[in-house]
């Protein structure tokens, strides 16, 4: 019989897990509202497509800084007050959006996003695998890959929503985010610590990037995975209103929420499929359903279909949601508590920084070429990343 103890001990890890699990959702729920809003910001304060781009590149930039100088901070503060820092710094970028007349307020507002995003991508993340239950074994890597995904689609769909039905929708979308920020800090403040602070905060705070050996030999597939599938994410963030207001002729505020969700949730759905093969076999089949449906996305634009468009979104998320978990799940196979927050910061860096490179260069190239051109571009990449991983996925030793 379980003792009184254990049981009450199980409860409350059980609440840190719900607690991270969902204040991971939020951030991310967080950092996608003022998407739908961008076609509004282009018609009030002039912004253009190439400052959209920009607003991209200043969310990776506050994001990787943040991994690079922040990565291990949960190790040497604890994973609830790392956890509540993420929370502080949405809510920031949320508040300084509440006035955006020109590009300045966005981006800086973008950036506090980023560097919150960022945080959580180590600190929540850990606190998530810490406390995770040990079956099935794949929920810790599918949390930790897809509750971004799951959270940036509320986000848009709440913000796209009361964009179009609510009243004073710049004001109100981040009032509503602020709310659900200070609900789940809350909650990670009714829960029990994981990781007992270690010494040498000030020393953490210095730019590194760790990687176990055994997990090296997986980096390369990874990081065509992680690359290729996040770039089109941030190609959706940067885009999808001027797909929706330029190819489809609509201002409609929810349709650039369900076009950017069209790719972002289906990636929840595809990755508990990816949990039930070896990462490797899980890696090749992802990146292969990615790859037809980005020559869907390119063929829908061609011929100026939503329904094509958002059959082929669907499809490509799904297939990206299959292949981030296994190669997520591989890079922390064997990983042990304290290696869990610099691994979990290492695969994050690369996949903001994949994301951020392809946004600024096609942010410079919107001046020059076409929306369709630009799309044929990520195409490409894809396939170069569906060929390196069909060649080179390994399972994790």
């Amino acid at each position: 019989m379980t003792s009184p103890e254990a049981n009450n001990s199980a409860r409350r890890r059980r609440l840190a897990f719900v607690a991270a699990s969902a204040s991971l959702v939020a951030t991310f729920a967080a950092s996608a509202s003022p998407i739908p809003l961008y076609n509004t910001y282009r018609a009030a304060a002039g912004i253009t497509n190439a400052d959209l781009s920009l607003t991209v590149v200043g969310y990776f930039v506050g994001t990787i800084g943040a991994l690079l100088c922040l990565g291990r901070l949960s190790n040497h503060l604890g994973r609830r007050p790392a956890s509540l820092l993420t929370l502080a710094l949405l809510a920031a970028g949320c508040l300084v959006l509440l006035r955006v007349p020109s590009i300045g307020p966005l981006v800086a507002g973008r950036f506090l996003m980023g560097l919150g995003a960022g945080l959580a991508s180590s600190s929540l993340t850990s606190f998530i695998v810490d406390a995770a239950p040990a079956r099935p074994a794949w929920v810790a890597s599918v949390v930790t890959s897809q509750a971004p995904m799951l959270g940036l689609t509320i986000g848009a769909l709440a913000s796209g929503s009361l964009t179009h039905y609510g009243p004073a929708p710049t004001i109100t979308v981040y009032l509503a985010m602020i709310a659900g920020l200070v609900v789940c800090a809350g909650l990670i403040v009714a829960s029990p610590e994981t990781a007992a602070p270690a010494p040498g905060l000030l020393a953490s705070l210095r730019p590194r990037v760790f990687l176990p050996p055994r997990a090296r030999r997986l980096v390369p597939v990874a990081a065509c995975v992680f690359v290729s599938t996040w770039a089109m994410g941030a190609f959706y963030q940067a885009f999808s209103p001027s797909i929706v207001a330029d190819q489809l002729h609509s201002r409609n505020a929810v349709v650039v929420a369900l076009v950017f969700s069209a790719y972002m949730a289906p990636s929840v759905v595809g990755a508990p499929i990816g949990g039930r093969f070896r990462p490797a076999t899980a890696q090749r089949l992802g990146m292969g359903i990615f790859l037809v449906g980005m020559a869907g996305i390119l063929g829908s634009l061609v011929a100026v279909t939503i329904v094509g468009f958002l059959i082929a979104s669907v499809v490509a998320g799904a297939g990206q949601g299959i292949a981030v978990s296994a190669s997520i799940r591989g890079l922390l196979h064997g990983t042990t508590p304290a290696e869990r927050a610099p691994v979990l910061a290492a695969t994050y860096l690369l996949c903001y920084t994949g994301a951020m490179v392809p946004s600024l260069i096609a942010g410079q190239l919107s001046h020059a070429f076409s929306l369709v051109q630009l799309t044929l571009g990520y195409g490409a990449l894809a396939v170069i990343a569906t060929v390196v991983t069909l060649i080179g996925a390994r399972d994790p030793d």
